[in-house]
């Protein structure tokens, strides 16, 4: 390793020692003694190499022989998903000290599935893809069956191993199958082997499998059935973190490998990609409808989601991709606010997931559910909240592309979609009379849900600036 290699790779460095330092710390110290000292200068360290990378920007590089590319559309990915990371941490706190939870090992793999994201972000090849999915994974692993003492939890973190492991065998088959053909796991080597009109049945076959692969990563359907159970089981701070930061890193990851490795063959993938991007939207939009638990709710509602970002992806060129990374930050955003208001859902002092328990909640906290409705509607795409823009983005990019028929069917899906959003803010403020929500909430909660509904309004001025850096980010990608 270089001077040259090491100075690339610093915030991912900087987040690794110092979860190593804590774990010491933690072990050291009579276990979880120091662990809310620790979870709160994990916050500090996220949130500062997030303004490193936001701050230090310059001409794209790369590490290790090309295998780790440092460019604006990684940078780009990594503030998100860093500030993501930060911000579940930050309205988890309160959470798990009362529930008992508080674990100092909670933050460190945290920590550890970050730096797994941004080599995923960052990969320029394929063994550079696999290491960073893994080590994400592994964690998420672990956190999924954080609570021991609860089944569900555990059934949680069994299934999201399981299937995960299942995920990851599939795009290390279509991984080799693509070495194979192509003689290299460098993307650079590929995309010059992956030529339109010359792409060999192998090569093909190797692109379906890791697609394959990247499709469970981001559960869209039909390779999505761990959400839901993943989502209910796990403890809700680990959900909101699943719900985030990960799907910006495999999003992102997904759109690096179609674009720096089979970016010659755009027509051959597209198609694959706009067909997962309707199965999700309509999926999650229906499937959402008879949910009563808001955890799996806000599962399928992910699902959807992740189909919309798909019609950016599948729509191609900078428009599309630019679509797509607007569409990732504005959705992190509601989720973020989203789950602090879920995290601060609770009756006598016990958790609540019941949707019908907001019954006639905006009488007893009528600014916590006004900001609610801010992200329902944001969430459902209704104007003028800034997860309208998002969506008309990313149907704008399918329309430019000629992929009318996509457009027309995400605005459907988007109809459907609505009911699930509106019922939340139907039962809020004129459901029935029943046992009341405590309306109790930690500060960083709060702090988080009126601040992402103040984006959600504020925003649709001009987005806060983040149209440049997002089209600066695609022209990186796509050149």
């Amino acid at each position: 390793m270089t001077y040259a290699d090491f100075s690339i790779i610093l915030p991912e460095f900087s987040i690794l020692v110092f979860a190593m330092v804590a774990l010491l710390v933690g072990v050291w110290t009579g276990k979880d003694a120091r662990a809310t000292l620790i979870l709160w200068l994990s916050v500090a360290v996220l949130v500062l190499a997030a303004a490193s990378l936001a701050f230090g920007g310059g001409p794209a590089r790369t590490a290790f022989q090309g295998m780790f590319v440092d460019d604006a559309f990684a940078r780009f990915g990594k503030v998100m998903a860093l500030l993501s990371a930060a911000a579940v941490l930050a309205m988890s706190a309160d959470y798990l000290v009362r529930r008992g939870l508080m674990r100092f090992e909670y933050p460190i793999l945290v920590l550890l599935a970050v730096v797994g994201m941004m080599m995923m972000i960052s990969a320029g090849d394929l063994m550079a893809l696999y290491m960073g999915l893994e080590l994400q994974s592994l964690a998420l692993y672990v956190m999924a069956a954080m609570r021991r003492d609860s089944v569900k939890s555990t059934e949680a973190g069994l299934k999201y191993y399981v299937l995960g492991a299942l995920s990851s065998g599939i795009l290390l088959y279509g991984a080799s199958l693509v070495y194979g053909f192509a003689g290299t796991t460098s993307f650079a080597g590929i995309l010059g082997v992956a030529q339109e009109g010359h792409l060999s049945l192998g090569l093909l076959f190797g692109l379906v499998f890791l697609i394959t692969g990247m499709a469970f990563k981001i559960s869209a359907v039909p390779f999505h059935m761990w959400a839901p159970d993943v989502y209910e089981g796990s403890p809700t701070p680990v959900t909101a973190f699943f719900a985030t930061a990960p799907k910006v890193a495999a999003m992102m990851l997904f759109a690096r490998l179609v674009y720096d490795a089979f970016g010659g063959v755009v027509s051959d993938w597209s198609q694959i990609v706009a067909l997962l991007a309707v199965t999700s939207m309509f999926l999650g939009a229906v499937a959402a409808i008879g949910q009563t638990n808001i955890k799996r709710l806000m599962a399928y509602s992910s699902i959807a989601h992740m189909g919309y970002a798909l019609i950016g992806l599948a729509s191609g060129g900078v428009q599309g991709v630019q679509s797509m990374l607007l569409y990732m930050a504005i959705y992190v955003t509601m989720n973020v606010g989203t789950f602090a208001f879920i995290l601060s859902m609770e009756r006598d002092g016990s958790p609540v997931t019941d949707i019908a328990s907001l019954n006639l909640y905006a009488r007893r906290a009528p600014l916590k559910a006004l900001a609610v409705l801010v992200l329902m509607f944001s969430l459902a795409g209704v104007p003028p909240m800034l997860g309208f823009f998002a969506k008309f983005a990313v149907l704008a990019a399918a329309v430019n592309a000629g992929m009318d028929w996509l457009a027309v069917l995400g605005v459907i899906a988007s109809v459907i979609g609505a009911f699930y959003y509106l019922r939340i803010v139907y039962y809020m403020y004129f459901g029935t009379e029943g046992d009341a929500l405590d309306t109790r909430m930690p500060a960083p909660q709060w702090l988080l849900l009126m601040g992402t509904a103040l984006v959600m309004v504020l925003g649709i001025a001009n987005l806060f600036g983040l149209e440049a850096p997002a089209l600066a980010a695609a022209q990186a990608l796509v050149q």
